[in-house]
């Protein structure tokens, strides 16, 4: 689709289709789910596995990301953070981004059948649905809580990776799940107060808007608390060693000081750089799970 831009139209590019499937946040699902792969076996993950394995993961995301794009451009035009997204200016048309979505759900599918398991691709499919019609289509204008429910589906990404290796469920990688649904409320609600009133505009019920952000400081608080517990976890059964027990304790204890001064607020643009961490706290934690898992194979 075209619109005008004064005399001249604007065509949908390349890059406004990359945009629509959250690239940056499809790569660091998929370093959740390289981690859950490695972290499955001792014999090596087979290449197939491996590339076509995490592509169908990537390419089922990205389908759900688009189908957020369209559920949300109305949302998304009248908030500074999303306005100049393709669906909000007009560049791509939604039938297109539907179209577009589809495509990749099917290949994404496509590709786990034949290169995984049945399991991942259900598994997958589930998370899809999970986040494109569950989370974007109705809890998150349904409920203040729409991060907490609908957390689980962004959370599947290492279960994913570890069916893709071994083609079953256990208790590590549910572990690995619980680590990311815990630690979704804290990272979102951060940006949800530094975005609190732009979400007010939009009529979407973000709980700093619906409970106040002393309310949700006071949450996030509680939930960088559960994090940080959750994530010894993996020490705790073993499934780890010394080097990410301390690597999680102080990326956890980082997190907390976040949280803290979030909830003082004694400093400015804090939930905003407490939502940043949160990034590069999730990123390292499961690089120091890797890590250490082929520093304990070679001892």
């Amino acid at each position: 689709m075209a619109i005008l831009i004064g005399e001249r139209p604007a065509q949908a590019l390349w890059r406004d289709y990359l945009e629509l499937t959250k690239p940056k946040v499809v790569v660091l699902m998929l370093i959740t789910s390289l981690v859950g792969m490695f972290l499955a076996t001792r014999a090596g993950v087979p290449w197939t596995v491996l590339v076509f394995g995490n592509l169908g993961i990537a390419l089922c995301a990205g389908g759900a990301a688009a189908v957020n794009h369209v559920v949300d451009r109305r949302i998304d035009a009248v908030m500074a953070r999303t306005h100049k997204r393709p669906l909000a200016e007009g560049r791509v048309a939604p039938a297109a981004a539907l179209t577009f979505a589809l495509a990749l759900a099917l290949s994404g599918q496509a590709l786990l059948l034949a290169f995984t398991n049945a399991l991942t691709a259900w598994l997958t499919l589930a998370s899809l649905l999970g986040y494109a019609v569950v989370y974007t289509g109705f809890l998150k204008r349904a409920t203040p809580q729409n991060i907490v429910i609908g957390g689980l589906a962004g959370a599947a990404p290492p279960l994913l990776g570890w069916t893709a290796a071994t083609g079953h469920v256990s208790a590590e990688p549910l572990l690995l799940v619980l680590i990311i649904f815990a630690w979704t409320p804290p990272h979102f609600w951060a940006l949800a107060i530094h975005r609190k009133e732009e979400y007010a505009k939009a009529d979407i019920p973000m709980l700093p808007v619906t409970h106040g952000e002393h309310y949700t400081k006071v949450h996030i608080l509680l939930y960088t608390f559960a994090l940080l517990a959750v994530s010894l976890l993996p020490y705790v059964i073993h499934m780890s060693g010394l080097l990410y027990l301390i690597c999680a304790l102080g990326l956890g204890a980082r997190f907390l000081q976040w949280a803290v001064v979030l909830y003082r607020g004694t400093r400015p643009h804090a939930a905003i750089n407490t939502f940043k961490y949160s990034i590069y706290y999730l990123f390292l934690l499961f690089i120091a799970l890797l890590v250490d898992h082929y520093l304990l194979l070679n001892l």
